[in-house]
């Protein structure tokens, strides 16, 4: 060391003046309590702040997260840098001090700029070597500050290095830096980000006293300990306040982004779970809090209660008043509804006019109690301007555990019973009965499958011969649908078309037999009519004359060839558009056939509004007129007045000789029956119309017994 003006070893001095080296002892690393105290405030705070800041840049993209690592680096490198310069003011050397300016400037530089590349490295897409390399990266940036701030620290005095010490601290600092961040990316740690915040003080402090046990200051010149104090004690709480201000000013942006960022997902988490019209839990809700309702109940032996709600009158309402009126209803009812809701009671709109509600119970009467304010709730007036209304509802209830032990089975159960309630008009509220809700269950299955039959190949088309009952020629042949079910076997029309009308399959089924029909009957050497029955929800189809001419351009067959046969029903449900439409579809060249005729309510009527081409005597005068006068008298009249309108009769569901007899002496047109011809496939029709009796079937007609 240096000792007036030459270098001399510590013993040296001691052997010249003892005094001075006790004073040279007594000068040893003293700290101000409180300076140490504040040091110790700004890196705890901006260590939290730092892994808050950093968390949330490694969960950011693009321009955000460039923006959360500024923002990062700024906190991180001005709490390193303010906790050093703050504890090397309230370190006391016992000697004149000062900084220099460039070297100071350049510490706080290297501390931004090395904890942004460590931290940007933290967040690379290698995890398991990225937090490694960022640590590393962070505690050299750690180091780097802490000695360039000790170049910039000038003490009139002799300043020794210890470089096992210097080493240590280095290693400290980015031991405790990785650890630090490896612990901060842990997402299986709950409490991660304050035992990452404690380490990262741990790598900052560790580096600052073991460096400062590094280094050894001999004065040159003697001075107070007190010297100048008020002032270095002033630019210490100068330097922690700015330190402060900006661990602050990171913190706040962190915790105002964090507020929109709660409150987004509290937005967006309400419009997930709720319905947008009435505010009601969605299907999403309801499925999520029936689950918990199960598990409870299931944990503590209760039961809980599903109550499948529908309204029935809603669509009269949006017809009638417009969609308008109709969103007043769902809101009305659903803001009644959920007023009436008591403790373990919920409700939820599942979408359109359907609902659900779930009741925790301990007995019948609790849940008896629940549907009957729901039911009040709901038959009750619904005001729609000035106008007062009632849309009425069918409910079905369904309980855990006795008729479901799964959520799934339950919901099913309860619409079930709701369905049952809805086609009984004498009851609103049903409860599911497993023998009574079977049949609709295998109703619903057996919809399903009729869905896919068209698709997997089980539909077929039968046709059915029409001959002339005077001279036996064959007329035409009726189509006549068929489904054979994969493992139920043939299925009769007589169940399946009701199932397809009820569940809105009718317009492809139909769509399918009329298209197929005109294209086989296209094939046909002989110029034979091809009659198809049309279901009164066909005419629903938004433009059933266009679909008609299309397949016939299609399937090259002359309109001529196709009649298309009709139930009075139809013409019953909307007598002004059906009349329409049928008028727009005999223009194009097709004949209309009458289906049933006699069974419906205005006959007379029906044959005045519309010239039809073909009356189709029902086969239930058939199956009498052998032995009631009073069928035969029918006939006789439908006959007589077929010929006054000129309008040919086809007389259905001839099985006998003796029918066929009675059809021709009473002057009847054509004939179609078992007697005539079972319904056969495509096939054995084709090979039956190329042989040589094709011209009459008089001779192929099979004896009654024979029909089964």
């Amino acid at each position: 060391m240096v000792w007036q003006g030459r270098k001399v070893r510590t013993s040296e001095i001691e052997k010249v003046d003892p005094a001075m080296m006790r004073v040279i002892s007594c000068v040893t690393v003293d700290h101000n309590l409180w300076l140490v105290l504040v040091a110790a405030l700004v890196c705890s705070a901006g260590s939290w702040a730092t892994i808050r800041l950093f968390l949330r840049s490694h969960e950011a993209t693009g321009l955000q997260q460039i923006g959360w690592h500024f923002l990062t680096a700024v906190c991180a490198g001005s709490s390193i840098w303010c906790t050093h310069f703050i504890a090397m003011l309230a370190y006391d050397p016992g000697a004149p001090i000062a900084f220099d300016p460039v070297l100071t400037i350049a510490s706080l530089f290297i501390a931004i700029a090395g904890t942004a590349a460590g931290f940007i490295a933290a967040t690379g897409h290698a995890p398991r070597i990225a937090p490694l390399l960022g640590g590393t990266i962070v505690g050299f940036a750690i180091s780097g500050m802490h000695y360039t701030g000790m170049a910039a620290y000038h003490v009139d005095g002799i300043v020794e290095w210890d470089a096992s010490y210097i080493a240590a601290s280095v290693l400290f600092s980015v031991v405790f830096a990785c650890l630090a961040i490896n612990i901060a990316l842990n997402k299986r740690m709950a409490t991660r980000k304050y035992w990452a915040a404690a380490i990262l003080v741990l790598a900052i402090v560790s580096l600052h006293f073991t460096a400062m046990a590094a280094v050894r200051v001999t004065p040159l010149v003697m001075q107070s300990a007190h010297a100048d104090s008020a002032a270095l004690h002033a630019m210490a709480l100068g330097v922690a306040v700015a330190g402060l201000i900006i661990i602050g000013t990171g913190l706040a942006s962190y915790l105002i982004d964090d507020q929109t960022r709660s409150e987004a997902f509290q937005r967006l988490h309400h419009l997930a779970m709720n319905d947008a019209l009435t505010g009601l839990p969605n299907r999403a809700n309801f499925n999520d809090h029936l689950d918990r309702e199960i598990d409870r109940a299931r944990e503590l032996g209760s039961k809980v209660a599903v109550v499948g709600i529908d309204l029935d009158r809603f669509k009269e309402i949006n017809d009638i008043w417009g969609h308008g009126a109709g969103d007043k209803t769902l809101k009305d009812l659903a803001e009644r509804m959920n007023g009436l809701l008591l403790e373990g009671e919920f409700v939820a709109r599942l979408g359109g006019d359907e609902f659900a509600g779930v009741k925790r119970m301990k007995n019948q009467s609790d849940l008896v109690d629940f549907v009957s304010r729901l039911e009040t709730a709901l038959f009750a007036q619904v005001r729609i301007g000035d106008i007062e209304t009632a849309t009425g509802a069918s409910l079905g209830v369904a309980i855990y555990p006795s008729d479901a032990h799964n959520r799934e089975t339950l919901v099913n159960n309860a619409d079930l019973a709701m369905y049952r309630a809805k086609a009984n008009v004498t009851q609103n509220v049903c409860f599911y009965e497993q023998a009574m809700d079977e049949a609709v269950r295998a109703n619903r299955t057996l919809a399903n499958d009729l869905r896919d039959a068209v698709d997997n190949g089980q539909l077929d088309l039968h046709y059915q011969v029409q001959t002339s009952v005077s001279t036996g020629d064959i007329r035409g042949y009726e189509a006549l649908l068929r489904w054979k079910h994969p493992s139920r076997g043939n299925i009769s029309p007589a169940e399946f078309i009701p199932l397809a009308e009820e569940n809105g399959l009718i317009l492809p089924l139909g769509e399918w037999v009329l298209r197929t029909a005109c294209a086989k009957a296209a094939t046909w050497d002989q110029p034979y009519k091809i009659a198809v029955n049309l279901s009164p929800v066909q005419f629903a189809h938004a433009d059933l004359p266009k679909l008609v001419h299309e397949i016939l351009l299609e399937t090259g067959l002359r309109p001529s060839r196709l009649e298309l046969e009709i139930t009075e029903s139809t013409i019953i449900a909307d007598k002004n558009r059906t009349l329409n439409i049928l008028r727009r579809i005999k223009a194009l060249g097709v004949t209309i056939a009458i289906d049933d005729f006699g069974t419906g309510y205005s006959s007379l009527e029906t044959l005045r509004a519309f010239p039809f081409d073909k009356i189709k005597l029902d086969r239930s005068f058939m199956s009498e007129v052998e032995t009631s006068p009073q069928a035969k008298a029918i006939i006789r009249a439908v006959l007589a007045l077929g010929q006054s309108l000129h309008i040919p009769v086809l007389a259905e569901g001839v099985e006998t000789h003796s029918q066929l007899s009675i059809l021709r002496a009473e002057g009847c047109n054509e004939a179609q029956g078992f007697l005539l011809g079972r319904p056969a496939p495509f096939g054995e029709i084709f090979a039956l119309m190329s042989g040589e009796a094709a011209t009459s079937v008089i001779s192929l007609v099979v004896p009654a017994q024979a029909v089964a």
